[in-house]
């Protein structure tokens, strides 16, 4: 495994302790995110048994497997309702995720805070609103169709929202030379 995912690694000084620690071990790091920590070289289980004893310490804990799936899942499905599905979601976003991963939310929703750092509905927000910039871009729908097929209760609703998010109204986002969008992975 190249990977751990790690529970209450939340801030910028979280990541510079896990940093710090994992350097000290001599572990060869390509990326340390909230979260998440992506090694250069497989880690043996010695190696995961360490690294879990030194940031043990500082709070944190390395999630398991089933942990690290269940976080990818949920944002896989997060992904998939915004790109494809958005508008025909008749459930709550707490409902569905339960009901498409068999759990309880309130699990669900803990665990996913606790590593990434944002609410899962945060999270579904600034999936939300980096496909509105697509779609402002692209420039083959109204705000008002937009609204729609992101399931906006309305413009004004989707227009609050994005600059709440982006500092911007969409009016003024689609004005700007450069349109600056973020990946879906750097979410």
């Amino acid at each position: 495994m190249k990977h751990l995912h790690i529970k209450n690694m939340v801030c910028n000084r979280c990541i510079m302790v896990v940093t710090s620690e994992l350097e000290k071990l001599e572990h060869a790091l390509v990326s340390v995110e909230l979260g998440k920590v992506i090694f250069k070289n497989d880690l043996s289980q010695n190696d995961k048994l360490t690294i879990s004893e030194k940031l043990q310490v500082y709070g944190f804990e390395i999630l398991d497997d089933a942990n690290s799936k269940t976080i990818e899942k949920i944002k896989t499905l997060l992904i998939d309702l915004v790109q494809n599905q958005n508008n025909s979601l008749k459930l709550t976003l707490s409902d569905y995720l339960a009901q498409q991963l068999h759990q309880d939310y309130s699990k669900l929703s803990n665990l996913f805070s606790n590593v990434e750092g944002v609410s899962i509905e945060k999270y579904y927000i600034l999936l939300k609103i980096e496909k509105v910039k697509e779609l402002i871009v692209y420039d083959e729908w109204s705000l008002s169709e937009i609204a729609e097929v992101l399931n906006y209760s309305s413009v004004a609703h989707l227009s609050n929202q994005f600059k709440k998010v982006t500092g911007f109204s969409p009016s003024y986002f689609k004005k700007m030379k450069e349109n600056k969008r973020k990946k879906l992975d750097q979410l």
